[in-house]
Formats: C-alpha cells, structure tokens, sequence
C-alpha cells in the first residue's frame, strides 16, 4: 500500500486539507466602524470552509485505503476534486459578502494556494491509480490467451 506512489499522493493532499484548517487563506480588513454583531456574522460563515476542508482530508484518507479496488478509488478522487473546487466557490462567496455588505478590503494569504495543491496531488494519484488499473487488465488479457 505504501510502496505506490498514488499513496504518497493521497497523504500530501490530506496534509494539504489539514493545513487550511490552521491558516487563514485570506485576510479581511474590516473597517473600524463596525459592530460586534455584524463582526461575529461574518465570522459564522466560515464553518463550511472547516467542513470541506475537513471533507477533503477524510476522502483521500479513505482512497488510500481501497488500494484494492482502483475504480472506486478513482472515482472518490472525482468528489475530492469537487470539493476543492466547492472550497474555492465557497472562499469567493465568503470575501464577496464581506466585500459588499461591509465594505472590507481582502489579501489573499499563501495558504489560498493549499487546496489547489491539493487537488493536483488527488488528480495525480488519479492517473497513477489509472495506471496501475490498465497494467492488471494487460496482465489478466495476457493470461487468458
């Protein structure tokens, strides 16, 4: 299990979903004027970056485990990907709100940058399990001749 790279792969995007969990990917400057109310709303908000970013580290944890069943690797790796996309959508919900409904300048952190990192490393092992898919097929079509 730990001798194929696919594996590798998979630990490094769940690093990489862990890592968001403790760095802010983007940082909002909110003006001084506002409540404490207003504050704590925007704040709220943020809970389904966690659980996505959680969600992604869970689901390539769990591709590494169905080593032997490479389809449905490969297809767990098509909902991670999708959920690194839904991280970034839902990123640029976040900073669009903050932006329009309280007038807040925005910085992207280089954290930004992790689910991405993420989403390469899931679609690499993608190809690494598809791979490994087509060389047991030429092995099994070879020995049935």
């Amino acid at each position: 299990m730990i001798q194929r790279i696919q594996t590798l792969y998979l630990l490094l995007a769940a690093v990489c979903a862990v890592l968001t969990l403790f760095v802010t990917p983007v940082l909002i400057d909110m003006p001084e004027e506002l409540s404490l109310r207003s504050i704590y709303a925007l704040d709220m908000s943020v809970w389904g970056l966690y659980v996505i970013s959680i969600a992604i580290a869970v689901l390539a944890i769990v591709d590494i485990f169905l080593f032997k069943k490479r389809i449905l690797q490969a297809r767990l790796n098509i909902f991670t990907v999708v959920a690194c996309l839904g991280y970034y959508a839902l990123l640029a919900m976040y900073v669009w709100f903050a932006v329009q409904r309280f007038g807040a300048d925005w910085y992207i952190n280089w954290s930004a940058g992790l689910p991405l990192a993420a989403m390469i490393l899931v679609l690499m092992a993608t190809r690494a399990i598809l791979k490994d898919e087509a060389a047991v097929r030429a092995a099994w079509s070879g020995r049935l001749r």
